[in-house]
């Protein structure tokens, strides 16, 4: 079982001291797009991440010293910032969680193309979605093409977790029998039906894949998760989408902006 995330666009230095274990596996074409953004300007940053010019300049200054040398690295899943990452607290993983999620959990990225939970990465900012002409290629997509879905196994299942951005770099690519992409709802107090929340959302694909490495899940148990409050609603699943419901979200302490 491979378990799929995605890449955030804010970074922080991880508090828990523990080093990158791995190299990311298509690190010679994240050298190749690098060397392509070190050639744009403030304005063009500005124009196609539609940011502000003082993080545009900060932005080309991350490029500018984005490095390879694993001394000035740091673990992937501990260095991204944002709602999933608070669910999946890899803080707390143990050395032996470490070791699974290696194995199992995957993170798609814009700049590296795919990652492993440690392997060792540089701060960055560069979206899947960004409307970024890289050389021959229109967009990150046609740049990335298969070889990000190259580099999962030939077969078995494949927990999709990550933001339709980035999962549309490999769902093309493989069987779609292989996939099953898990949605999480919560019940409106004022209606009292179930809806998309998307804070709730990401933190509880965090929550989600955290289960999945701690406990060591197996494919066919997928249906038991229970954690921050949600439940397997069999009547809003499928097969391949399997629903979670929560009645009272029960992850507000994991984001900041929850309290």
């Amino acid at each position: 079982m491979i378990i799929l995330m995605h890449s955030s666009k804010t970074m922080r230095t991880p508090a828990s001291g523990v080093a990158p274990t791995g190299t990311p596996a298509l690190l010679d074409r994240a050298e190749e797009l690098i060397a392509h953004l070190r050639k744009l300007s403030d304005d063009e940053v500005c124009r196609i991440m539609t940011v502000s010019a003082d993080l545009a300049a900060r932005t080309r200054q991350q490029y500018a010293e984005w490095t390879t040398d694993p001394a000035e690295q740091a673990p992937a899943a501990a260095t991204f910032v944002g709602d999933i990452y608070s669910g999946l607290q890899v803080d707390s993983f143990s050395a032996a969680d470490r070791r699974y999620a290696d194995k199992h959990l995957r993170i798609l990225s814009g700049l590296y193309g795919i990652l492993r939970p440690f392997d060792g990465i540089s701060p960055y900012r560069l979206e899947m979605g960004y409307r970024l002409p890289v050389g021959a290629y229109p967009n990150l997509y046609r740049f990335w093409g298969s070889a990000i879905a190259d580099q999962l196994p030939a077969s078995g299942r494949i927990i999709n977790l990550a933001a339709g951005e980035y999962s549309k770099t490999v769902l093309p690519h493989v069987d779609p029998d292989r996939v099953v992409t898990p949605k999480f709802l919560t019940v409106d107090p004022k209606s009292k039906q179930p809806k998309f929340v998307v804070v709730h959302a990401k933190i509880a694909r965090g929550a989600f894949a955290r289960w999945l490495v701690t406990a060591r899940v197996k494919e066919a148990a997928v249906r038991e998760f229970d954690d921050i409050g949600y439940r397997y609603d069999e009547k809003l699943s499928t097969p391949r989408e399997p629903a979670f419901v929560c009645q009272e979200f029960g992850g507000k302490g994991l984001s900041v902006r929850l309290t």
